[in-house]
């Protein structure tokens, strides 16, 4: 992932929803919003193209008393990941890695 601050190309974005689903089986939607950087009233619309086209499944889940939304990617999703993301990201890598630097600094926001 990019910087919190940062611009991040739409084409990642997809690719890090998909992956970070294949990565932990099924996520809450807080969780996959926190884990992937997103806003979700900015990129809402990302989760509900990847459903519509069947790239990732939403369904919702009873947890005590409330429904929680549930998403988890699909065989689909992974192979469209696998050959046409990651070739993607070969030919047009993300602009810069963080410094040693600025993990650091991201690490002491994140315990803050």
């Amino acid at each position: 992932m990019s910087s919190p601050t940062g611009y991040r190309d739409p084409v990642y974005i997809i690719k890090d929803i998909i992956l970070t689903l294949a990565e932990y089986g099924e996520l809450n939607q807080t969780a996959l919003i926190s884990f992937c950087g997103l806003n979700l009233k900015k990129q809402r619309h990302f989760l509900d193209d990847l459903e519509e086209k069947q790239m990732i499944i939403k369904y919702e889940q009873k947890q005590g008393k409330r429904n929680v939304m549930m998403y988890k990617s699909t065989p689909k999703g992974m192979e469209f990941c696998s050959s046409i993301l990651e070739p993607y990201e070969d030919i047009f890598p993300r602009k810069l890695k963080p410094t040693s630097h600025e993990k650091s600094k991201l690490s002491l926001l994140i315990l803050a």
